[in-house]
């Protein structure tokens, strides 16, 4: 199953060499969206374990939600982003992949990968997973990507609007059909037509 460790090929695997150097995004309902702190870690990991476990039909077993609350790892070997506020905290959080490595799912080398959108119950509506969502895509732009790649389970509609409203379509040549259906969606970049499967 996608996810877990992403595509382990021989070479393909590497630790994070390139943080980003942009400084953390403040929106305009007081939205903070920038790297996770070290106190972070381990509420974002119950936060995103709980998401995850409210979707309806979704039970990927005690393996996947292991993964899905270990954000120590996530932030050695990609980038751990969150949504935070001065009122509430700790609203959300991503892992934005930049490129090759564990947990990058796809094929281009200059493809860049979404994972692990988590927004808590009492901040949805507020446009946290919106953002969150936005900042990875401009990271994405900012490097250079040719065109950023998720996956998501047919169950999870309110995401699928989120990644529609900017501008992912959907992609059924990389869907997965493992233990779990994953939907694949991508976002071009640059210099190809929406929808093709990755090289």
């Amino acid at each position: 199953m996608p996810g877990i460790l992403g595509r382990d090929a021989p070479g393909r695997l590497c630790a994070r060499t390139d943080r980003h150097p942009s400084a953390a995004v403040t929106l305009g309902d007081g939205i903070t969206i920038r790297e996770v702190a070290a106190a972070e870690i381990e509420p974002l990991g119950r936060l995103t374990v709980a998401a995850y476990q409210g979707v309806p039909g979704f039970d990927p077993g005690d393996g996947y939600m292991a993964e899905l609350g270990d954000v120590a790892r996530r932030a050695d070997l990609a980038v751990v982003l969150v949504a935070v506020d001065a009122l509430d905290g700790l609203l959300g959080g991503v892992t934005y992949v930049p490129g090759p490595g564990p947990y990058f799912e796809w094929e281009g080398s200059d493809d860049a990968g979404i994972r692990m959108l988590a927004v808590a119950p009492e901040a949805r509506g507020r446009g946290v997973g919106t953002a969150l969502v936005g900042v990875c895509v401009a990271r994405a732009r900012v490097e250079g990507r040719r065109r950023v790649w998720l996956h998501t389970t047919p169950e999870m509609t309110v995401a699928h609007r989120i990644y529609e409203r900017q501008g992912f379509r959907r992609a059924p040549a990389a869907d997965w059909r493992g233990e779990l259906c994953l939907w694949a969606y991508s976002l071009v970049l640059s210099g190809e037509e929406l929808g093709a499967a990755p090289t």
